[in-house]
């Protein structure tokens, strides 16, 4: 039986010379296609077999091409993360400062946008282009935490030989995803990296406190500025006639009139002021509000629901997906959560329907898990009324489904543990 020597997240013994050759001879054994001794954990073995896939040279370097001043200057200006990160990181710094670390921050395309530290690490990380403006997902530096949290979707720790290439065997990483509250995207990355002789299994606990944190004030901002818009909002909507909301510019609602309370709103990319169809409301009047969007609902025209002609499921990205829905009215591509990815994959292989129960085993090997899987499907349904169905639960009738999947079957939402997933071989054809 193969056994992994640590836990999914990161190695949990402390850093020795037994630990070292045992990771190093996974390593030579992977390199070899050696599958029969110990194994690396999952999350650094798949790590490695994408890196076989895509060819990246265990033997080479790391260095890429250094982002522009100007173009560094523009991603940090861009990102949420350097409104918040400088308090928050503070005791991150010091920590690793004085482990003999250094803290870096990247965006969500593994481009580190800052660095601080340990200056003589700072100057030894030199020397493996860990330096701002840097490219460190795994396409460009092989396995390591920054790249393989970009790729898994998870807070991950990389020790020693379970870096694939080679001049990062005396490397160190712990590193956290960021992710926005308000839509849910990946900002970027948190990241402690060092020598390997300062690793410890708590750092990746600490730097995925951090990343909490930061999603926990940007949700405290944003929430701020749902009051402001709230306050500008509720006296123009006392004087609306018939069913409004307004929302944020992340379809967030600030006050409504007319109708229940609604949840967040999915807002179509091309979403402008004008008259506009919406999945969930129908036509309406969209006007722009400081900071959002006023919506009025026409309810004269409430019978000219789009009739949806063909989905398309877009899940051939390693870290975002896409469902596009197309009709006589038009086009709207929506961005979509890991799981509901998944949902919508499993309905899709599924026309006649699967109801709670299955679909909790197709996702948790757990049938019982249904109060789960009815909230998502919920929050789905919000999304994709028009050509989603229920009792079971089912792509509607009439509605061409189409997937686009990776190349490679592996790369199918590398990020799933779900059966149905995981089980799916290479697409028929």
């Amino acid at each position: 039986m193969r056994t992994g020597a640590a836990n999914a997240a990161g190695p949990t013994a402390p850093h020795t010379r037994e630990t070292a050759r045992v990771l190093h001879g996974q390593y030579e054994a992977a390199l070899s296609g050696d599958r029969s001794g110990a194994a690396p954990r999952p999350v650094i073995d798949a790590s490695w077999q994408r890196m076989l896939r895509i060819g990246v040279d265990p033997d080479g370097g790391t260095s890429s091409a250094l982002l522009r001043r100007e173009d560094l200057e523009h991603r940090r200006r861009a990102t949420p993360l350097g409104e918040v990160l400088p308090a928050l990181s503070e005791g991150l710094r010091s920590a690793a400062d004085a482990s003999r670390q250094i803290v870096v921050v990247t965006d969500d395309e593994g481009r580190v946008l800052w660095r601080d530290g340990n200056k003589a690490v700072i100057r030894r990380a030199n020397g493996i282009h860990l330096q701002e403006g840097a490219a460190w997902n795994e396409e460009s530096a092989g396995t390591n935490a920054i790249g393989t949290v970009l790729a898994a979707g998870r807070p991950v720790q990389v020790h020693s030989a379970e870096h694939f290439i080679r001049t990062l065997h005396h490397w160190t990483c712990s590193a956290a995803p960021v992710h926005d509250p308000r839509d849910g995207r990946l900002l970027g990355v948190i990241d402690v990296s060092g020598p390997d002789s300062s690793f410890h299994p708590s750092l990746l606990a600490l730097v995925d406190s951090v990343a909490r944190l930061a999603a926990a004030e940007l949700r405290n901002r944003h929430l701020a500025s749902v009051d402001r818009l709230r306050s500008v909002a509720s006296p123009i909507l006392s004087r609306v006639g018939g069913r409004a909301l307004a929302v944020d510019v992340y379809g967030w609602p600030a006050a409504v009139t007319g109708m229940p309370p609604v949840g967040r709103l999915p807002l179509p990319k091309s979403f402008a002021a004008g008259r506009m169809w919406l999945p969930s409301l129908g036509m309406c009047a969209v006007e722009q509000l400081p900071g959002g969007w006023l919506i009025r609902v026409d309810d004269d025209r409430a019978d000219d629901g789009v009739q949806a002609g063909q989905v398309v499921l877009d899940l051939s990205g390693r870290r975002r997906w896409s469902v596009t829905v197309s009709g006589p009215a038009g086009d709207w591509t929506q961005e979509l959560t890991p799981r509901h990815a998944e949902l919508l994959y499993v309905l899709s292989l599924h026309p006649e329907g699967r109801t709670a129960a299955e679909l909790a085993g197709d996702l948790f090997d757990d049938p019982t898990r249904t109060v789960t899987v009815r909230a998502e499907m919920s929050r789905v349904r919000r999304r994709l009324a028009e050509v989603l169905a229920h009792r079971p639960y089912r792509f509607t009738e009439g509605v061409e489904v189409r997937v686009i999947r990776p190349e490679h079957p592996a790369d199918l939402l590398p990020h799933s543990t779900a059966p149905a997933v995981r089980r799916q071989g290479p697409p028929p054809g």
